[in-house]
């Protein structure tokens, strides 16, 4: 496969799936690693990613989890074409499509309410007025996918009982879990993440549309030693 300016190959170590990063784009960070060791899918689902980047998380489910289809929705074509190209690489394309428009349109494609599973690891950083159009900016920071917004189209996405996946700020947790409450969707497990310094740092959660109160909280997962190295085996209780 021809590389483009900026593009490098690189190996997920999973099953011997690749993935072609661009330094001059957004590049997967160990959030998308930790979410996909979470989400749980069944064979007969069809799910949605919301703004699937290089498609990282999708490729990832592909070796973790048997499923339908995944409908990887990704708002910037940049990152839509190489999203595709990863898909291709790693020989997806019957079980994986990417759809470059803004996921809010998706009702413009398929029915409401017609997805078993939703997952993301969306933009959760305050856009603080940050409204430049650059591939890095808009992946980062919230002002396209407000948490609002991204939990209302979940919901409309979702059938009911149907499994919502994210991870986001640790720091908008509240407005998080308030934006899902107010769309139906009921938190059953989450956890935070933590440094090796003991900073908290992410939230991780499954939610479930019109889904009973009761929440597991699981025990805070250390992704980083002491000196900030990532720690590549992590526990294996939050993915049971």
């Amino acid at each position: 496969m021809t590389l483009s300016e900026g593009e490098r190959i690189e190996d997920l170590q999973c099953k011997g799936l690749k993935i072609i990063q661009n330094k001059n784009y957004y590049t997967f960070t160990s959030d998308s690693v930790i979410l996909a060791n979470f989400i749980r899918l069944k064979s007969e689902e069809t799910c949605a990613e919301i703004g699937t980047g290089s498609g990282v998380i999708s490729i990832l489910m592909s070796a973790k989890n048997k499923f339908k289809k995944i409908y990887a929705f990704e708002l910037q074509k940049e990152m839509a074409e190489l999203a595709r190209k990863n898909i291709k690489l790693n020989h997806l394309e019957d079980k994986i499509e990417v759809v470059n428009d803004d996921v809010l349109n998706f009702n413009d494609k398929f029915q409401k309410n017609s997805f078993d599973c939703v997952f993301s690891n969306p933009p959760y950083m305050l856009s603080n007025g940050k409204n430049e159009n650059t591939v890095r900016n808009i992946a980062r920071h919230d002002f396209c996918l407000s948490a609002e917004k991204l939990c209302m189209v979940a919901s409309q996405m979702l059938k009911e009982g149907g499994r919502l996946y994210l991870v986001y700020a640790a720091s908008r947790s509240c407005e998080l879990i308030y934006n899902l409450t107010k769309n139906s969707l009921e938190v059953k497990r989450m956890f935070f993440t933590q440094n090796g310094r003991g900073d908290v740092k992410l939230i991780l959660l499954e939610a479930v549309k019109g889904g009973r109160h009761g929440v597991k909280v699981l025990p805070e997962l250390v992704t980083n030693d002491i000196d900030g190295s990532y720690i590549e085996k992590l526990h294996t209780k939050y993915f049971e």
